[in-house]
């Protein structure tokens, strides 16, 4: 038998360490070679470790949660060929020729064992999966038994208020055997000897701490980054997108095989016929070299909602593509964000965010800004009212647009006329086609 140590090997350039996501064994179990035993989240993805010999796991270094330093001791692994575990270890080290410096000067020390059966996020209480997905729960017990109950006269609609409420009919006062909505509001206020009850509290679930870690913790640790950093201010301006949402119906009735129009694409061939007079929005600051290098190409990150949290995948060289191939485009990020298999080069590099929500888009938003970018936009939901077209009353449909920009870098004035500029084309769509 031989201890054979696997150390975090180098999983990317410029990568000092990862956070332990997810432990897919624990101590004891058998280990085959090539076997997947966790998976390490760095800044720019999350990279599925596997093992390099096969043998029964002694120690794993933490718990979910934890950092561990590219070099350090990630598991140890009994095997059973001494040989074969020192080959092993030899040729993890020729690739990884970083990993000797980066060791624990006391390998021998034991690792830090992982907590509970396997690591992982802390499953929900038992009684919450019963409550969640079990039946309603039972009415509650009325005092008079059905047949009182049948004696007393009242309305569907005032039985329905009272079995919702837990309220016995019989215990209700009234002017004779008729019970109405009033009698009911007069025994809330006064005649129940515990006063108001809100319906299902017995519901109430337990408090659940969850700890903050992988994707979530980079989320809080990017935004807070952000707003610490960052002096933001948000501009909002409406749109009426009524002559856009027709040209978007017809393209779509006639689409063929290709991919269904949202109104992203529209906006995103807008921003990129605005920028080049207003180079400022599509850049990025270092604060710490106190530079800002205004690009060219517009790489548009997408803020995508997944289970994980907030991902920003990028669509490379926007202003390259017309509306058909940013959908399709839109569409594959979008699934490979939510999915997990979006690449790290695809979920890094943006030059300019835009986020939305969609159907539950809101009136206003002010999002915060992705740094090191300096602007993120942010389309808001399409609502239908009646606006004036000079004496007459017709209508429209309306959008708010939200831009919120690096106050360091971008100018009020710079930020409205930039949007004032987006709000001309998408209210003439036809110019988003002009040469």
């Amino acid at each position: 038998m031989a201890r054979f140590t696997f150390r975090l090997p180098d999983i990317g350039e410029g990568i000092a360490e990862a956070e332990i996501v997810a432990w897919h064994v624990k101590v004891g179990d058998k280990v085959s070679e090539d076997q997947q035993v966790a998976d390490m989240m760095t800044d720019k993805a999350t990279v599925e470790m596997e093992s390099p010999v096969s043998g029964v796991v002694l120690e794993l270094a933490g718990e979910v949660g934890d950092q561990v330093a590219i070099g350090s001791a990630l598991m140890v692994i009994e095997t059973e060929e001494e040989g074969a575990a020192e080959e092993v270890e030899e040729q993890v080290e020729a690739e990884n020729p970083g990993a000797e410096e980066a060791r624990d000067p006391t390998p021998s020390a034991p690792l830090p064992l992982a907590g509970g059966a396997g690591g992982g996020p802390p499953a929900a209480a038992s009684d919450d999966l019963v409550e969640s997905g079990g039946p309603p729960p039972s009415p509650l017990p009325q005092a008079g038994g059905g047949a009182q109950e049948n004696k007393i006269l009242a309305s569907p609609a005032v039985r329905a208020r009272a079995r919702d409420l837990g309220i016995d009919l019989a215990a209700v006062k009234a002017d004779g055997n008729h019970v109405r909505h009033a009698d009911l509001d007069a025994y809330l206020r006064y005649g129940s000897a515990q006063g108001y009850q809100p319906p299902h509290a017995s519901r109430a679930r337990d408090d659940e701490p969850v700890k903050v870690i992988g994707m979530r913790r980079r989320i809080a640790e990017n935004m807070a980054a952000s707003k610490r950093a960052i002096p933001h201010f948000t501009y909002v301006e409406e749109i009426d997108v009524t002559a856009l949402e027709a040209m978007r119906g017809d393209l779509n009735a006639n689409r063929g095989n290709r991919p269904k129009l949202t109104m992203l694409p529209f906006l995103i061939v807008a921003i990129c016929r605005t920028i080049p007079d207003f180079p400022m929005i599509n850049a990025r600051y270092d604060d710490e070299a106190g530079v800002v290098t205004r690009h060219g190409r517009v790489h548009l990150g997408m803020a995508t909602q997944t289970d994980a949290g907030l991902m920003v995948p990028v669509i490379r060289d926007a202003q390259d593509r017309n509306v058909w191939q940013l959908a399709a485009e839109i569409t594959r990020l979008a699934e490979a964000a939510r999915t997990g298999k979006a690449k790290s080069e695809e979920l890094s590099g943006s030059t300019l965010t835009v986020t939305s929500l969609g159907p539950l888009g809101g009136i206003a938003t002010t999002p915060v800004i992705n740094r090191p970018e300096v602007a993120i936009i942010g389309p808001n939901k399409i609502v239908e009212r009646p606006v004036f077209h000079g004496d007459d009353i017709v209508r429209a449909k309306l959008m708010n647009l939200s831009i919120s920009c690096d106050h360091r870098v971008v100018d009020g004035w710079d930020a409205a006329s930039f949007v004032q500029a987006l709000k001309k084309l998408l209210e003439t769509p036809v110019l988003l086609f002009a040469d």
